[in-house]
């Protein structure tokens, strides 16, 4: 993944795509381009403007995956060095849908569809299926409440909403019925083993201008201000280097399986998807215990996109640029909804009333590596 670097770059945009962003996210990563455009020494320039930039090649931040070879080569996406983000060739490859097997007799299987992926991961991932059919979707149910309830996952949604765990028939058929079915049929749906007592690691790395940060970490879970449980942030233990200089730390053993699996889950990526290209990828791994009492681990998702975490990230890119000699630190992401006093050292990147969600604030803050805390 490391890549050549590209021609130094003199620009940084925001490359809008399909996914339509809140408020506090456009201005999250409005503030994240003009980090990242100090690190490349370049200048923040606001969003992609495809006839202001034609012929130039800035360096994007898109909003999401991007998808296609072809979208790619039109935006002179030719490695790492030109861009914060993923590119894959098929929608599917972008979602959950990318992490768990078809049925045996599926009836729709997606362009581009890889056996060779989950054969290779199959040990980084848990018990599940991807389904692209209303009918697939109620066998592959069926099949998996035999063995205890099923988590059903629409690919699309973030932070944790829209997921159901159904634990009959019944509930699998409303579960269903409530999915938007052109969207499974363009993206996905995962049913996947409900496991309880979950902690969520998170694994990662990013590369820009020329510094690769590898890490591992944790999420914190919180309330949305319509009382839905959802993502409220990641705190990051960060090194200098590849994941090979993570593993070199005093890990539990928890977290040394979520590193190892997310390295395995990666490497059938490189493997199986000879196009894939990211410069930033997070991988978030559950550890919990099924119906049957087993304790289980496994790759929840990918995201080879800006995400929840990359405040963070980018914080510690900053610092690492800052002192070439720091081979460590700690930082963390927060989403605070509702009122909120924030501490003394947050580095506030959205505090107010976002029009879709609400009261929100986010913000980062920066310690000292201690694997104690």
């Amino acid at each position: 993944m490391s890549g050549s670097r590209s021609t130094a770059k003199s620009e940084v945009v925001l490359l809008a795509t399909h996914k339509k962003l809140a408020t506090h996210e456009t201005v999250v990563q409005q503030a994240l381009g003009e980090r990242i455009a100090r690190l490349l020494g370049a200048r923040f320039v606001g969003a992609y403007d495809p006839a202001l930039h034609k012929g130039q090649a800035p360096y994007y931040i898109p909003s999401d995956t991007l998808i296609g070879k072809k979208e790619g080569d039109a935006l002179n996406i030719r490695s790492v060095d030109d861009f914060f983000g993923g590119l894959i060739d098929y929608p599917f490859m972008a979602t959950k849908a990318i992490s768990h097997p078809l049925l045996k007799d599926a009836t729709a299987q997606p362009p581009g569809w890889s056996e060779r992926f989950f054969e290779e991961a199959a040990d980084a991932v848990l018990t599940g299926f991807s389904v692209f059919n209303e009918a697939d979707a109620r066998r592959a149910g069926r099949h998996l409440l035999k063995d205890g309830p099923v988590r059903v996952k629409p690919v699309l949604a973030t932070a944790g909403r829209g997921q159901v765990v159904v634990n009959s028939e019944a509930d699998l058929d409303k579960a269903i019925a409530d999915q938007d079915m052109a969207e499974v049929e363009e993206w996905g749906l995962v049913l996947e083993e409900d496991l309880s007592d979950v902690i969520t690691y998170s694994v990662g790395q990013v590369q820009v201008a020329g510094i690769m940060v590898s890490y591992h970490g944790t999420q914190s879970l919180t309330q949305d201000n319509n009382g839905e449980t959802v993502y409220g942030g990641s705190q990051l233990w960060l090194v200098r280097g590849d994941y090979d200089e993570l593993l070199k730390l005093d890990l539990d053993d928890d977290v040394r399986r979520s590193v190892t699996q997310a390295m395995s889950y990666e490497k059938a990526a490189l493997d199986c998807f000879p196009d894939f290209l990211a410069s930033r990828r997070n991988y978030d791994i559950a550890h919990g215990t099924n119906s049957r009492g087993e304790v289980c681990s496994g790759v929840l998702e990918q995201s080879w996109r800006i995400g929840g975490a990359s405040p963070a990230e980018v914080e510690a890119l900053v610092a690492f640029a800052a002192d070439p000699a720091l081979q460590r630190i700690r930082a963390s992401s927060h989403e605070i909804y509702g009122q909120t006093t924030l501490p003394a050292d947050a580095h506030v990147l959205y505090e107010g009333d976002d029009p879709e969600v609400g009261l929100i604030s986010k913000f980062t803050q920066v310690q000292p590596y201690d694997r104690t805390q």
